[in-house]
């Protein structure tokens, strides 16, 4: 029998494994009565895989479980989080497992096939995070959701999401805020940070991931946020900027063409959204300040 995919002790039995080889080495035990092989017994889809196997019916990987399994980068406090959580009926009796982490629900639980597994949809799990994260970082998840590459929602879903769940559910304050803040296209959870510090000092909104072009209509960037109307574009660079040689070339090659369309560029590093938050928001502000448009409306 197949043993990279998690069986129970019974189907081992059946399929003619031994007392002895069910506790071999080789095999290990993600939750109790299960068997995988060891070489996977750490893999996400592995474990959620084996919860589900003795769950009651109607249950579901959720909350940043969910998540992970779709690649979507996870605020720090959940990240660290290396649980796998379940959503299961509120009638169901589940006892306690070790690594697992149990949620209850009442109404319908809106879920969808991941990876052979069965999992909340991106937009819930965003609701269920929102009863535990701050605001800037309910955001920096919902963009997530809606990144440039690779999207697994949009605006409309998070938006019924909001407009479904009862008053009075722990975080839905949060998620009505988080809507007027979520801008789709992003590229990295460290832009939409960058963002917010500018958003937060009460500067404009800057647009995200806006093509620049030349007078003749051709391409020339694709800036990370921009403020069109002064020509200002902001950049996030993180360390593969400064590690990859090929990226720090383009780069340097991408803003001397922004340079000379009469363009000016603010590199933001995580320092400047950690520790001097100060420093970027009076740069930025300066810049608006000089560079600015008769008649623009304020945003």
């Amino acid at each position: 029998m197949r043993t990279d995919e998690p069986f129970t002790v019974a189907e081992g039995r059946a399929a003619g494994l031994s007392t002895k080889e069910l506790r071999h080495p080789r095999l290990a035990i993600p939750t109790r009565g299960l068997r995988v092989a060891a070489t996977r017994a750490a893999e996400l889809t592995v474990r959620a895989g084996a919860l589900l196997r003795c769950a009651p019916p109607g249950s579901a990987i959720s909350h940043g479980s969910a998540l992970r399994l779709v690649g979507i980068d996870l605020p720090w406090r959940v990240d660290r989080d290396d649980l796998v959580h379940v959503s299961v009926p509120s009638s169901a009796v589940v006892p306690r497992r070790a690594g697992y982490v149990i949620h209850t629900y009442d109404a319908d639980l809106p879920v969808r096939r991941t990876n052979g597994l069965l999992v909340v949809t991106a937009e819930h799990a965003w609701r269920q995070l929102a009863g535990v994260l701050p605001l800037d970082e309910l955001v920096v998840l919902g963009d997530s959701l809606l990144r440039r590459k690779g999207a697994v929602s949009d605006r409309a879903a998070l938006e019924a999401t909001v407009h479904a769940t009862p008053p009075g559910t722990r975080g839905v304050a949060r998620m009505r805020a988080a809507l007027d803040d979520l801008r789709p296209g992003t590229d990295s959870p460290m832009e939409t940070r960058a963002r917010l510090v500018l958003v937060r000092a009460g500067l404009p909104c800057p647009a995200v991931n806006v093509p620049v072009l030349d007078p003749a209509g051709r391409f020339v960037a694709l800036p990370d946020m921009t403020y069109l109307a002064e020509k200002i574009a902001i950049e996030y660079d993180g360390d593969v900027h400064r590690i990859d040689m090929r990226t720090w070339r383009r780069d340097v090659t991408k803003r001397q063409w922004l340079e000379d369309l009469g363009w000016r560029t603010v590199v933001v590093t995580a320092d400047d959204v950690y520790r001097h938050p100060a420093r970027l928001i009076e740069r930025v502000a300066a810049l608006l300040r000089a560079r600015a448009v008769p008649g623009r409306a304020e945003k």
